[in-house]
């Protein structure tokens, strides 16, 4: 039984933008930059249990030229900032960021010199997850918003 049979000479058009996220949306790459004690819960999210695989987020990169999300997930320093950027600035467009738990988003409870408050001082962020660590619903929350954010973009726009 061929296609023909089944929907006679119709055919199925569609949006390029369209197709192109539904790919995007169930292929992300992620880039793990894991520096502090989130590291925990973002493996747990990771876990049979939530099954990540779903979201089509499971295999992570471990080359930010591999990847197309990075997670930022724990405290980031002013010595560890330009590390940041330039992992950020070698991931191929399109990418986008989400930031993993209280240090990530806004620096946490650390109130000092050293700590960056929050990353999105030094690259853009398209993704905040808070929580001292997050829940790993949060995280799978997270994933939900940035699939929909992705599905809602150009090809044709540049970021």
């Amino acid at each position: 039984m061929g296609l023909e049979t089944i929907f006679g000479n119709s055919y199925i058009t569609t949006r390029l933008d369209a197709a192109i996220n539904w790919a995007r949306k169930f292929s992300f790459f992620q880039y793990p930059f894991v520096t502090a004690c989130c590291g925990m819960e973002f493996m747990s999210t990771w876990a049979s249990t939530y099954d990540i695989a779903r979201f089509g987020a499971e295999y992570p990169r471990f080359s930010p030229r591999q990847a197309d999300v990075l997670f930022v997930v724990g405290t980031v320093n002013q010595k560890l900032a330009p590390i940041l950027k330039r992992v950020y600035d070698q991931m191929c467009e399109p990418k986008w960021v989400v930031a993993f738990g209280a240090c990530a988003t806004s620096g946490g409870f650390y109130d000092n010199y050293a700590v960056v408050d929050g990353i999105d001082r030094i690259i853009p962020v398209d993704i905040y997850i808070p929580g001292c660590p997050p829940r790993p619903e949060a995280v799978l929350d997270a994933l939900m918003k940035l699939q929909d954010k992705v599905s809602r973009e150009s090809v044709m726009d540049k970021k």
